[in-house]
């Protein structure tokens, strides 16, 4: 049986937000047989202990013996490997190979060919990945199948029982680093690691992290409230981590629920300056205006208020094409201001070097939706209007309905539920705002966010919210659970 995956390394020692009032608008030996295994060797076993064309029946005769061999084609008799031996069981089945001596990473200055390559203590990059036998590469070249994707800049795959960044642990991808990280924390990387991103590095290392992260208002200069953003344990009691322990939680009011500290029960909270202009290369790419759901107006004016942005730097693993970024958008601008000019901005803005298909967005923002028309939706409280089926987290009924001029905008029949609404002060009743059931305001749920990027280059992520058209009324996006992933994305927005 032939067994196969994309990467493989191993090493031998170890397995291991009340309303403001607004006016209407208009190892060796069986040990390192059973890891190369997992790995995938190149070569498919057969009876006779020979590669065969994986059509061979594996049964055997009980008592029988044979050759075996799980390294890589090539590599038996080369330096201190050889093919051990197997015996068939009771069951007519065989067993273990025992006693082969199969490639790993080159342990430099010992005197031995320890990848069996024909070389002994050979300090090269022989597969072009940036790293050296000598420099941590425990796969360069005959230690598993896909050398060019594992050395210390990958990152660990979660499930395919690969030590893809050589840190001699198998598949320990999910590091909690957001235990001690909480409350208003004013440091960017803090946040990152609350998002799941728990490795940093330098701006001159070769592996991967987050070099740097940074607050500012939506266009990149001065600095947003520090009660506009928080680490929380979970909003509201609906709303809980979909990896480690913490939440990132930034709004253009007070980031809390109720009973977390300074939570506003009005979701109103305009904090006096804070205003900017909108990210730059994001407005231009849009004519010089914020792009809008179909059918409904732009928002007024050309400042963005109460704007809180992060920005983040990050060196990309060698072995990642794309990453994913759990995000959850909330706002009391639901339902009675649903396409109108009052529609708060979120956007993820992926700054990379990626080139390929399907491409990134021109505008360079992951945070929208495309519809199966072709249609786009970026992530706001419009998404309620059209019944895109990306806003759930909210009261079935009308929309818009502060716009007397229309009558409002239609009614929305996609809500599905009211639980991550509990306790973020969303899920108060606000009878009259459109029906009489309606409520302080809506969600989208958990929605998936995605990027392409190129391997190994350093990638600049900006993430932003602002009120448009006026300060009143806040808006507010969970964010967790960032991933790398080593197949290329769709990239932009989905429901999960």
């Amino acid at each position: 049986m032939k067994i196969d995956v994309s990467a493989c390394g191993i090493l031998a020692h170890t397995a291991i937000l009340r309303r403001m009032t607004r006016p209407p608008i208009a190892v060796a030996g069986s040990l390192l047989c059973l890891l190369v295994a997992a790995c995938g060797p190149s070569a498919t076993r057969n009876n006779n202990g020979g590669s065969g064309d994986g059509g061979v029946d594996d049964s055997c005769n009980p008592g029988d013996t044979q050759d075996c061999y799980d390294g890589q084609d090539g590599t038996a008799g080369v330096g201190p490997c050889h093919k051990g031996s197997r015996t068939c069981t009771a069951g007519g089945t065989w067993g273990t190979c025992t006693g082969e001596v199969v490639p790993v990473g080159e342990t430099c200055g010992d005197g031995i060919d320890n990848n069996c390559n024909g070389m002994v203590d050979e300090d090269v990059d022989a597969d072009g990945d940036g790293f050296t036998t000598c420099g941590g590469d425990c796969c360069d070249s005959t230690e598993c199948s896909n050398p060019a994707q594992v050395n210390p800049g990958a990152f660990d795959v979660a499930g395919d029982g690969v030590d893809n960044d050589c840190d001699g642990m198998v598949d320990n991808t999910q590091l909690l680093c957001d235990q001690g990280v909480s409350g208003q924390s004013t440091v960017g990387l803090d946040y990152a690691k609350a998002m799941d991103l728990c490795q940093t590095a330098g701006s001159a290392d070769k592996k991967w992290g987050v070099i740097d992260a940074k607050f500012t208002f939506a266009d990149g200069t001065g600095l947003p409230d520090k009660k506009q953003h928080a680490i929380l344990k979970k909003y509201g009691t609906g709303v809980t981590p979909h990896g480690g322990v913490s939440l990132a939680l930034f709004s253009t009011g007070i980031a809390a629920g109720q009973g977390d500290p300074g939570f506003d029960a009005g979701l109103s909270t305009p904090f006096d300056g804070n205003t900017s202009a909108f990210p730059a290369d994001f407005i231009a790419a849009n004519g010089n205006k914020l792009p809008n759901a179909p059918s409904c107006p732009p928002p007024s004016g050309d400042t963005a208020g109460d704007p809180i942005m992060l920005t983040l730097h990050i060196r990309v693993p060698t072995n990642a094409s794309s990453f994913s970024l759990d995000t959850n958008f909330f706002s009391s601008e639901f339902p009675e201001y649903t396409c109108t000019a009052f529609n708060d901005f979120f956007v993820v803005l992926l700054d990379s070097s990626y080139s390929g298909s399907p491409a990134n967005p021109v505008d360079k923002n992951l945070a929208t939706y495309t519809d199966g028309a072709g249609k786009k939706f970026p992530v706001g409280v419009n998404l309620a209007s059209g019944n895109t089926g990306l806003f759930t987290q909210c009261v079935n009924g009308k929309v818009g309905c502060a716009d007397i001029a229309t009558g409002g905008h239609g009614s929305i029949n996609t809500c599905t539920s009211t639980a991550e609404l509990a306790r973020t002060g969303l899920d108060a009743a606000e009878p009259g705002a459109c029906d009489d059931n309606s409520l302080m305001g809506g969600g989208t749920g958990w929605l998936t966010t995605s990027g392409n990027v190129k391997p190994g280059e350093i990638i600049t992520i900006r993430i932003a919210l602002w009120d448009t058209s006026d300060q009143a009324l806040d808006s507010m996006v969970v964010l967790d659970n960032f991933k790398w992933s080593v197949q290329a994305s769709d990239p932009g927005t989905v429901i999960q």
